[in-house]
């Protein structure tokens, strides 16, 4: 199993993929989804190990499903 410190790293990049795809800043995700634009600059530098919660508000800010977004992983 994948230390908790790839796993973040690779959600991470999955994440910053799927705004780009999308034309977001990381400003507009935060905005979106109804998150601090601290917390999803933190989460996408890998340095959070997120809730379930939070990962649902980021694909609804990307206007996706969790399950879409996790393609990107």
């Amino acid at each position: 199993m994948e230390e908790r410190e790839q796993i973040q790293q690779r959600f991470a990049t999955a994440l910053l993929r799927a705004a780009e795809d999308k034309n977001l800043s990381l400003r507009k995700l935060a905005a979106a989804s109804g998150l601090e634009y601290s917390q999803v600059q933190r989460i996408s530098k890998g340095k959070v190990n997120l809730s379930l919660s939070t990962i649902v508000a980021l694909a609804e800010g990307l206007e996706m499903s969790p399950i879409e977004l996790f393609r990107y992983y």
